[in-house]
């Protein structure tokens, strides 16, 4: 009966680690995205001052190209992460905020067609990716989702309702910085810490509800191994955002506020990432410390 039992147990969670697994197309999309995205990053961040040359369209100034290059290298580190992992929870928050950042790219390619490079092979890229990906990346995440329906997780302590609150909070408000930027850009480029232009202002849009949403479903999941990977992207990023500040910091209008509420944030998005992160590895040493 024990021998019964034990079998039984065992083979429960074979299963739940068989329903919790990321498919195959998964990995394939994030094996096309990843290289592309690096690409990205070497042009944009290493090397700002030539995307004339280089991109789909002239960014000015050099502030508002690192900023997407910051982006694409913690999307690379995250479809990364995809390709390796074995359970699909730890990866899923992420691909909804990714498709929504790539639709709005798409929106603002269409409304500021005139703006970009046409015939220009990272055009062409550019086009095909933010046309395709917001319609793309919903599929695949469905699939993905369907397969894991129903599934049974290992119980993990959730994270503490300030910090779920906290982090929906800030969310929330960056989702709605996001439909600003996208909607009425002049509001926002009024007070930006550096110059942007409609169609940078509606980059900034994409940029702003890919974390804005993150951080909705982190809140809503409340677990910490379904938000460390994409929190870890979002941390390269924000680290790559100061030091990109630091790097253009003659265009930066420090003499306004909205320079300052521009650090500040990314400061306390990194803090509350930190207190997550804290308090996940204070509840894995408890638990250890009950077996």
């Amino acid at each position: 009966m024990f021998r019964q039992t034990t079998e039984s147990a065992q083979q429960l969670k074979s299963n739940q680690i068989e329903l919790d697994r990321v498919l195959l197309a998964s990995k394939v999309l994030a094996g096309i995205v990843v290289p592309v995205l690096v690409v990205a990053f070497v042009m944009l961040y290493l090397l700002p001052d030539n995307s004339r040359q280089l991109f789909a369209w002239p960014i000015k100034p050099r502030m508002s190209a690192m900023m997407l290059g910051a982006t694409y290298l913690g999307g690379a580190y995250f479809f990364t992460r995809v390709i390796l992992a074995q359970d699909w929870h730890t990866v899923r928050l992420g691909f909804i905020p990714v498709s929504t950042f790539a639709g709005i790219l798409g929106i603002a390619t269409i409304l500021h067609w005139d703006k970009f490079t046409s015939g220009h092979l990272s055009f062409i890229l550019w086009a095909i990716l933010y046309f395709s990906l917001p319609f793309i990346i919903p599929v695949v995440w469905y699939a993905n989702q369907q397969v894991n329906a129903g599934q049974e997780l290992p119980e993990e302590p959730h994270f503490p309702a300030a910090l779920r609150i906290a982090i929906g909070g800030i969310g929330v408000v960056l989702a709605i910085s996001s439909a600003i930027l996208l909607v009425v850009p002049q509001v926002m480029i009024a007070i930006w810490p550096w110059t942007l232009s409609p169609l940078t202002a509606r980059v900034m849009a994409a940029m702003f509800a890919l974390p804005g949403l993150v951080g909705i479903g982190v809140a809503s999941d409340g677990r910490w191994s379904s938000a460390r990977i994409i929190f870890e992207a979002q941390a390269i990023s924000i680290a790559l955002f100061l030091l990109a500040m630091a790097r253009a910091v003659g265009e930066i209008q420090w003499g306004q506020l909205g320079s300052w509420t521009f650090v500040a944030g990314l400061l306390l998005v990194l803090g509350l990432i930190g207190w997550a992160a804290m308090g996940a590895r204070r509840s894995a040493t408890a638990l250890a410390a009950h077996r």
